[in-house]
């Protein structure tokens, strides 16, 4: 594993987290991930929250090259193991922030390579964001889909070099993650499954998002299993229906046949989230095994 250490941006970051050789104080700062939560996320539910602890694991933060940007990212990995199978965790709207890092750690603890990547790094910090609306309009709107591609690319590349196995590759991702899971199951050929939990299936397209998961199905290269929530306001139970249609009627697309749909009845928007109100435990529990289950059955494991 390369962690070559730089005491002068060590200093300037928070305890345990460090950045590679080579980055700039921009990029050291960015590379602060996985620590505290979302300020747009609040109020943080503290005693729901899960706490994965790191021991029997490597976790850290890094950087990896794509077209000559730095994008900064989290890991967690078995210590002292090679030939990982890999898991990318792709964040929620609020950026990689504790609770995808605890996330990461949680697949780790499974025997997993998890690496969460900061997919907004060329847009701004969603840290720094405390109202909803101009995290929307300053960041998450102004994300293309192809860069986001690219950088999920470069974090399959970044594992496959530092002890992943890249014929063992699975996605999944929240919310505005769990649409960029689908999106990720038809551009990679290295993806064998994904989950996504409670993503966007259908929406208007545009010049950065021109294509949205139902118009995807056909061309799947991975089959997904679609954790949705039945009392989800933003993403009625309509749209799982139409993906669910447009994977039906995918003829002699294996992945799409394979794809399948867990809806929780009782379940809102986001009942993964443990820090948020939203929560659910019996519902989150449930999709992690599912999860687990589904990269299992699908030779991720």
């Amino acid at each position: 594993m390369q962690k070559d250490l730089q005491s002068q941006f060590d200093a300037l970051l928070p305890a345990g987290v460090s950045t590679e050789k080579g980055a700039t104080r921009r990029t050291a700062l960015k590379a602060a991930l996985g620590v505290g939560y979302a300020a747009t996320a609040m109020p943080i539910m503290a005693q729901t929250a899960i706490k994965t602890p790191s021991e029997g694991l490597s976790t850290g933060e890094g950087i990896y090259d794509v077209d000559g940007f730095t994008v900064p990212f989290f890991y967690a990995m078995p210590e002292g193991k090679k030939n990982l199978p890999v898991i990318l965790v792709i964040q929620e709207i609020f950026g990689v922030h504790e609770y995808i890092a605890d996330t990461c750690r949680r697949f780790a603890k499974a025997g997993y390579l998890a690496i969460a990547p900061e997919l907004y790094a060329r847009q701004g910090d969603p840290s720094k964001y405390g109202e909803m609306a101009k995290l929307m309009s300053e960041v998450v709107s102004k994300v293309p889909d192809a860069q986001v591609m690219g950088d999920l690319d470069g974090a399959v590349k970044w594992a496959g070099e530092n002890g992943g196995n890249l014929k063992k590759v699975g996605i999944t991702g929240f919310c505005w993650g769990g649409r960029i899971t689908w999106l990720y199951a038809e551009h990679s050929k290295n993806v064998k499954a994904g989950v996504a939990w409670y993503g966007r299936l259908v929406g208007a397209s545009s010049a950065l998002t021109p294509k949205h998961p139902v118009q995807l199905a056909a061309t799947l290269k991975a089959p997904v299993l679609g954790l949705y929530g039945g009392q989800d306001g933003g993403i009625p139970l309509t749209t799982v229906n139409e993906m669910k249609d447009a994977l039906a009627a995918a003829k002699g697309n294996a992945a799409a046949k394979a794809s399948e749909f867990v809806v929780f009845p009782q379940a809102p928007h986001a009942f993964h989230a443990d820090y948020r109100p939203s929560y659910r435990k019996e519902a989150a529990q449930e999709g992690f095994k599912l999860a687990l289950e589904w990269f299992k059955a699908k030779g991720v494991a």
